[in-house]
């Protein structure tokens, strides 16, 4: 979470400066038009830069990983950038359509005298001023519309898929606006360097949605071994053999697997340890929205499924000797997977996990204790209506020496939030608390 914090505010900061370094110094007298133009000018700089970062991150690229620490927190960068960029794209477009500034327009004569004086790249740039506006106003009400579908997470996710790959549409649009609309001079400034790097990338990013060529490389493909329904959790655990172009993942990952090319592809943490010999993953479906309450009844023994994967930084790696590990619901997934790891693998660390759960299932609840036993791991299972929920108080009670272990969390955000506020604030030190941000939107 820190480096998120450090990337939301590094970039609009930098991006800030740069125009400033650009834009200085500002006119002696700053009248209306001179104060809407620099508005205009500085919302767009901010709503390109924000936009072309999120586009470079949503291509899924490994190198990002490491810095961000996951798959999972650099969705969450990539979403709020993409709030940033709503805001000040409705900034920039309400600003240049207000009436209370209005329009300049220069007479034919002094118009030709300004394109006179300058070179002819920039001549033909001032010329291009209806273009311009015509690329940015009606690709920016559709690049809001596809924002805030994004944002609403009742909105299916098959439609949310279709209509992302739209905004790299629109995103293509808008960068011939800004090239057109960018003070000419501010190009070969640091300003002009640094955005155009950052639209190029955007760019490069976007023809690779549009091509589907995001994760191409991760993929792999495989075959549907067999089923297995727990109606008491509404889950099912798929189990796949994978093609030789499956390398291996660690336990904690997670990855994009698509069972029906018309719906696309979802994630699912991968709830088993690698074995290159038996070359099988498991994926454990939550019935939590339209597509995962009908998957069970639309798999098939021996069908394909395309794996895209393995992505994330959930993986247990720290010099701690001590861990707590928490997961709630179907959070439990990725410590499944490093109990079968350890089983296979005895580890030196110290180990409880505590499954903090709504829905209770006799079965997979005795599957759990025994990958817990076979891992040499110390289990607590607290079912909210027999248990009571878990609380920062509780667990302390629970692990005593809880200050000198790392905590690994998934889980609902709210709960997740709610134990690392208490852990904190009773001396817990925030690098210690590891938790994934299991929401790709």
């Amino acid at each position: 979470m820190k480096n998120i914090r450090i990337a939301l505010w590094t970039i609009p900061t930098t991006l800030t400066v740069l125009w400033l370094a650009a834009s200085l110094p500002f006119p002696e007298t700053l009248s209306i038009a001179a104060i809407r133009d620099l508005l205009v000018q500085y919302s767009g700089v901010l709503s390109m830069g924000a936009m072309s970062v999120a586009m470079i991150l949503a291509t899924r690229s490994k190198w990002i990983e490491p810095w961000l620490n996951g798959l999972d927190k650099s969705y969450r960068l990539h979403k709020w950038l993409g709030i940033m960029a709503l805001v000040t794209s409705a900034v920039h477009w309400f600003v240049l359509k207000s009436p209370d500034f209005g329009l300049i327009t220069l007479p034919d004569g002094a118009a030709v005298g300004l394109l006179a004086d300058v070179g002819p790249i920039e001549a033909f740039f001032q010329s291009q001023g209806d273009l311009a506006e015509e690329l940015g106003d009606k690709p920016f009400k559709f690049v809001v519309l596809l924002i805030i579908i994004a944002l609403i997470k009742r909105v299916p996710y098959r439609f949310f898929a279709t209509t992302h790959i739209l905004l790299s549409v629109f995103y293509l649009v808008l960068v011939a606006h800004s090239v057109l609309t960018l003070d000419f001079a501010a190009w070969t400034q640091p300003l002009g360097i640094v955005l155009g790097l950052l639209m190029a990338g955007g760019v490069f990013a976007a023809l690779m949605s549009i091509t589907r060529q995001i994760g191409r490389r991760q993929r792999a493909t495989g075959k549907i071994e067999a089923t297995r329904m727990f109606p008491e959790l509404d889950a099912t655990a798929i189990e796949l053999t994978m093609d030789d172009r499956w390398k291996g993942h660690d336990a904690g990952q997670f990855a994009f697997v698509t069972f029906d090319r018309k719906e696309g592809k979802h994630p699912f943490t991968i709830a088993s340890a690698w074995d290159p010999v038996a070359r099988r993953i498991t994926f454990i479906s939550k019935a939590l929205g339209d597509y995962t309450k009908f998957l069970p009844d639309r798999l098939k023994t021996g069908a394909e499924a395309i794996v895209e994967g393995p992505y994330g930084r959930f993986t247990f790696d720290d010099a701690k000797t001590r861990q707590i590990w928490i997961g709630g619901g179907v959070g439990i997934t990725p410590f499944i997977a490093k109990m079968k790891e350890l089983a296979a693998t005895p580890g030196t660390k110290t180990i409880d996990l505590i499954h903090s759960t709504k829905d209770y299932s006799p079965e997979a609840l005795e599957m759990l204790k025994a990958d817990a036993e076979a891992a040499g791991i110390t289990i607590h299972v607290l079912v909210d209506d027999r248990d009571g929920f878990l609380t920062g108080a509780r667990l302390r009670d629970l692990v005593p020496d809880w200050k000198s272990a790392s905590v690994w969390f998934c889980g609902p955000a709210g709960f997740g939030t709610a134990l690392r506020s208490d852990l904190l604030s009773n001396g817990l030190a925030a690098q210690a608390f590891h938790q994934e941000l299991f929401e790709m939107r």
